[in-house]
């Protein structure tokens, strides 16, 4: 079944990478080998490599071949995913510590960010995402409750607040910037880094139709994480 032979070369690659047998930078197999091998077409083989490709496992070098990217996590920086999925994409584990869930005042500069009255009332959220039990994210998100009502109902530990704003409030746009920051006392007890370690800060901003839906802010240690693209030109 094809099915089952692109996920047996996926979980074949992942395995070898997660041993250490395969490090960064390593070449790994070709399409015609790995097609051999599992005996399966060389375009079964082709995909596996693809979908590990885009999630980060791998790296293609035209002309030379498919090998291990870094180890540090990678993140799109064009597109916005679920994090949860970019991390199983990627063959770990994910889970989440949901550490605050609640409403508060806005402030001025969080009032101005969703469009709302300084001091309106606003749901609040803390989650640190983790991958193979490493924390990879901390997320601090500020949700509009005139346009998300029951977001302080949602269970975060089944799914993430992006999957379901996206799901309620589907995205119509998004504006971020990033910049490298020290973090503070409490980021660092959060992400469990040392207090040496600059983390990677992305700010977000997301609307539906119906106007501003949350500001969020991602911090990343910058020892697990990476932002990457590739753009083709005409």
């Amino acid at each position: 079944m094809v099915t089952a032979k692109f996920a047996e070369i996926k979980q074949y690659i992942i395995a070898r990478i997660e041993s250490g047998e395969w490090e960064e930078h390593a070449r790994v197999p070709s399409e015609n080998q790995l097609a051999e091998q599992f005996g399966c077409s060389r375009m079964t083989a082709r995909r596996a490599l693809t979908e590990l490709v885009d999630a980060g496992v791998l790296e293609r070098s035209q002309g030379l071949g498919t090998f291990v990217a870094s180890l540090k996590s990678q993140s799109p920086m064009l597109s916005i995913r679920n994090i949860a999925d970019e991390i199983k994409d990627r063959g770990h584990g994910y889970s989440v510590r949901v550490l605050e869930l609640t409403t508060m005042e806005a402030s001025a500069p969080i009032a101005i960010a969703l469009g709302l009255e300084t001091g309106s009332a606003v749901f609040y959220s803390v989650l640190v995402h983790c991958e193979q039990g490493l924390p990879l994210q901390l997320e601090e998100r500020f949700v509009n409750p005139g346009l998300i009502p029951d977001y302080l109902a949602q269970d975060f530990s089944h799914l993430t607040p992006h999957e379901y704003l996206s799901r309620v409030a589907p995205l119509t746009e998004a504006r971020h910037t990033i910049e490298a920051i020290v973090p503070k006392e409490q980021v660092q007890r959060r992400l469990e880094i040392p207090a040496s370690e600059p983390c990677l800060q992305i700010i977000r901003r997301t609307w539906s139709r119906q106007g501003v839906v949350s500001f969020a802010r991602l911090i990343h240690p910058g020892s697990r994480f990476r932002l990457g693209g590739h753009l083709t030109f005409k």
